[in-house]
């Protein structure tokens, strides 16, 4: 199928040049275009004055003017027909095909099936289950670990980054929370607030949270620091204040 298509193509490149080839006996040359020019001029003033659009003193003078450029256009040279072209026309009408050939066979395969698109789908529904498969077992696995300890925190880390690579940003952000509840990380409170971000298409008030907790924590050259400044000012979400004291009652006042 893939030679009737590269067939077709260079047909349609080559159409032009035969066209023309074909054609070669109707081209006009300068004379004969100057010609067919000024007879329609002619034409056109005559046509004009019997609609009562130009004066007969107008038309004359016009008329007089393009017969002068009739006669002078008759005396054009005509060019004699190059029939060196001939061999030329031919050879690119050859070459285009054959080039295009040999262009294109050393680094393809045009013997080689495509691989049809149902095949595609399946493959990626395949790689979808086992996927889910993988994030199920991780699921039971940590569902025998006894809680608040260093191998159901791991466990947890895991799952969030195989759920991430999946697009679930919204269980992925649980997961690591999980994690984070057990022991807090900079980088990691990072990473689940902009998951969750992320899954809920703006900042939340506790990846908001997150972020000022990540801030206070990390270092200063920190990879995430710019981004997780920028999206708390997109936000505009600042931690709540502090409560402030009660002032102590006044001794010296009466009841």
């Amino acid at each position: 199928m893939i030679w009737f298509w590269m067939a077709v193509l260079a047909l349609v490149a080559v159409a032009p040049i035969v066209v023309v080839w074909v054609r070669r006996g109707q081209i006009r040359y300068r004379r004969d275009t100057a010609l067919a020019l000024h007879r329609a001029q002619l034409d056109e003033i005559a046509r004009e004055r019997d609609e009562g659009r130009l004066p007969d003193s107008e038309y004359q003078g016009a008329r007089l003017e393009v017969e002068r450029r009739l006669l002078a256009a008759d005396a054009l040279p005509e060019p004699e027909a190059n029939r060196s072209a001939r061999g030329l026309l031919i050879a690119v009408v050859v070459l285009i095909p054959v080039g295009a050939l040999a262009l294109f066979l050393p680094g393809s395969l045009p013997m080689v099936p495509s691989e049809p698109h149902a095949a595609m789908v399946r493959a990626e529904s395949a790689a979808r289950k086992q996927d889910d498969a993988l994030i199920a077992r991780l699921e039971r696995k940590l569902a025998e670990i006894p809680p608040n300890t260093a191998r159901a925190r791991q466990g947890y880390l895991l799952l969030g980054q195989v759920l991430v690579t999946q697009h679930k940003l919204a269980a992925a952000a649980k997961a690591w929370t999980i994690a984070l509840d057990q022991k807090f990380d900079p980088t990691l409170a990072a990473e689940t607030a902009e998951a969750e971000t992320e899954a809920a298409g703006h900042v939340t008030p506790n990846a908001a949270h997150l972020f000022h907790r990540a801030l206070d924590r990390a270092p200063a050259n920190a990879p995430w620091r710019k981004l997780a400044e920028q999206r708390l000012r997109e936000a505009a979400v600042t931690l709540p204040a502090k409560p402030l004291p009660k002032p102590a009652p006044d001794a010296t006042s009466s009841p």
